[in-house]
C-alpha cells in the first residue's frame, strides 16, 4: 500500500484526483490538503510515500514546497500550466500531469510511481544485514539495540518508542524511515503507529495482536490498511 496525499487549492481538482486514486488499489489517500502548510502538517502526521502536488498555490508554490523538504516523498506535479514542466523534472518529480487530467494519463503517471516505489523497497529489503543490532540516538547517547530484544515499536509524531524486554528507547525519527532499516521477515508494520516483532507475537484476536510485555498481556491494534498483509504472513505460516 502506497500512502498518498493530494495537494491542490482547487476543490474540484481534489475531487478528480480522489476519484482517480480510488480506482488504483495500490494507492491509499491519507490526507487531502489545500495548500503547502496543510501538506507540511500532513507529512508530520502520516508516513507519506507519494504526493500529487499542484504547482500554483497560495503562500508556497508546489515547487517551493518540494524544495523545502529535506527528505521528500515521491512527487507527481499537477498543474494547468505546461511551462512549469521543466522545473518540475529538475526536482526529480516522477511525472507532470496537465489539467484537466484524464484517468488514462493519471494511470500512466501512477504506474511510474508504483514501479519506482516497489524497486526502492526491494533494494532496501535485499540489503545484506549481517549484524543482529543497530544504533539509535537517544537521550544524547548512541544506544545499541538488539533486534531480538525488541517487542514492538510505537510511533509518536516525529519520535518512535522502541519497546524492549528491559525497557524503552525513544529516538527522533519517523516510522517509515525505521521500518525500512529493520530486517524483513522479522518486523512487520501492523498499524500506522506500530511495528511488531513477529517472533514476539503470541496470538491474533479479531483486530488485535497479543504479546507479553514484562510478564503482562499486551494487546496492539491492527490497522485496516495492514490487515491483509499480516493475514497473508500468518496464512503462509499456518500448518
Amino acid at each position: 500500500m502506497i500512502n498518498t496525499i493530494i495537494i491542490d487549492d482547487e476543490p474540484l481538482a481534489l475531487e478528480i484526483l480522489e476519484a482517480h486514486i480510488s480506482n488504483i488499489p495500490e494507492l491509499h489517500i491519507v490526507a487531502k490538503c489545500s495548500n503547502a502548510i496543510e501538506a507540511n502538517n500532513a507529512l508530520h502526521m502520516h508516513d507519506v510515500d507519494l504526493m500529487f502536488l499542484d504547482i500554483q498555490m497560495p503562500q508556497l508554490t508546489g515547487v517551493e514546497f518540494l524544495r523545502s523538504l529535506s527528505n521528500p516523498p515521491l512527487a507527481i506535479f499537477t498543474t494547468a500550466y505546461a511551462e512549469y514542466a521543466v522545473e518540475g523534472f529538475d526536482l526529480e518529480a516522477i511525472d507532470y500531469l496537465l489539467k484537466p487530467i484524464s484517468f488514462e494519463r493519471f494511470l500512466k503517471a501512477s504506474n511510474k510511481a508504483i514501479d519506482k516505489f516497489k524497486t526502492e523497497r526491494t533494494v532496501t529489503l535485499s540489503t545484506d544485514r549481517k549484524d543482529d543490532f543497530f544504533f539509535v540516538k537517544s537521550d544524547k547517547k548512541m544506544m545499541k539495540v538488539y533486534y531480538r530484544d525488541i517487542l514492538y515499536i510505537e510511533g509518536l509524531k516525529d519520535y518512535v518508542i522502541i519497546r524492549t524486554e528491559t525497557g524503552r528507547v525513544i529516538t527522533l525519527q519517523t516510522m517509515k524511515s525505521l521500518v525500512e532499516k529493520l530486517p524483513s521477515g522479522i518486523f512487520q508494520r501492523i498499524h500506522r503507529s506500530y511495528i511488531l516483532n513477529l517472533n514476539k507475537l503470541t496470538a491474533i484476536e479479531g483486530n488485535m495482536v497479543q504479546l507479553t510485555e514484562k510478564g503482562q498481556l499486551k494487546m496492539i491494534p491492527i490497522g485496516k490498511n495492514y490487515r491483509d498483509e499480516l493475514s497473508a504472513i500468518v496464512e503462509a505460516k499456518k500448518l
